[in-house]
């Protein structure tokens, strides 16, 4: 009788253990599903069925009592000629347009001032407690500043001679007031990244520019500010679709939409719609043509970037 091949032993010794493996996959398989099943639930009732109501109702009419009238575009084409929506548009364009460089260029100074700091974990703590603040608070106490009679008031009128200007009442000031609370609540939180980034550049490579006899300024222009800019661009995306979503600022800091709808924004106007007005179609629509700007100008973005997106493994 033949002895068995080495081939049928070898496979016979390494079943049990593949089983073994098997089972074990499986059971740490089951222990994952058993901790992302919550978020994907959580993602599925939030999110998912959300989303779906609301480009069903896009195409609707209905105020959540009565029964559901299909009218096409109509309502895309009521947004879209409302005066209200366009300067929500306006206001929410102006909103990101002059928060995101304002933003991204002061935590980028920051964070080379505080490169070299021995004591900037302080300081970051103080620049990153407005991120992890509640946003109510934070309109709340800038409100308070921003009061005819308020610090910041006070201190114009004391330092310039003019009368105390009152921010939240004036339709020409309370953009500009929105901008400036968005900027101080978000500023934290780019100043880390950006110093992380500065922390992650190559010291040989600033010290092979500091040879070549590059200064401060050259060192930032031409070496540090081009192996930042993917952080640049990643951390102006975020900015952007941020910007886009302002609402919360608003509704507290400026009580609703402002004097003469001065803040009124692309969010506050969508809630103006569903929860006051009860318009759920419009509501909808006006949701819909945000995320369709959102996307037009994130894709302008991805598109902008291979001009001044520069990676180290870039071919020279």
């Amino acid at each position: 009788m033949s002895a068995p091949s080495v081939s049928t032993r070898a496979s016979s010794s390494t079943a049990p253990g593949w089983r073994r493996e098997a089972a074990w996959r499986r059971r740490d398989r089951r222990w994952g599903y058993a901790f992302v099943g919550p978020q994907l639930i959580g993602m599925g009732l939030f999110v998912v069925v959300p989303f779906l109501a609301s480009l069903v109702l896009a195409f609707a009419h209905w105020d959540g009592l009565s029964d559901l009238n299909w009218v096409g575009f109509d309502n895309f084409g009521a947004e879209l000629a409302d005066p209200l929506f366009g300067r929500a548009i306006l206001n929410t364009l102006l909103i990101a347009i002059i928060t995101v460089p304002i933003g991204l260029a002061l935590a980028v100074t920051i964070a080379v001032a505080l490169e070299k700091l021995k004591t900037r974990t302080l300081y970051l703590v103080l620049f990153f407690a407005p991120v992890v603040t509640s946003t109510v608070a934070v309109a709340m106490m800038w409100q308070q500043m921003f009061r005819a009679d308020g610090v910041l008031s006070s201190a114009i009128s004391t330092i310039f001679g003019i009368a105390p200007p009152d921010w939240l009442q004036d339709p020409r000031l309370a953009l500009i007031a929105v901008c400036i609370v968005t900027i101080w609540s978000s500023l934290g939180l780019n100043v880390i990244i950006f110093l992380a980034g500065l922390q992650n550049i190559s010291p040989s490579v600033i010290e092979a520019a500091r040879i070549d006899g590059a200064g401060a300024w050259r060192l930032f222009t031409a070496i540090r500010l081009p192996l930042l800019s993917p952080i640049v661009f990643f951390s102006s995306v975020i900015a952007f679709i941020s910007s886009l979503q302002t609402f919360d600022t608003v509704y507290v800091l400026v009580r609703n939409a402002g004097p003469d709808n001065a803040t009124r924004t692309i969010v506050y106007h969508i809630y103006d719609l569903g929860m006051k007005k009860f318009d759920f179609g419009l509501s909808s629509a006006a949701s819909i043509i945000l995320l369709l700007l959102t996307l037009v100008i994130t894709g302008i973005q991805f598109a902008a970037q291979k001009k001044f997106v520069h990676y180290e493994d870039d071919p020279a």
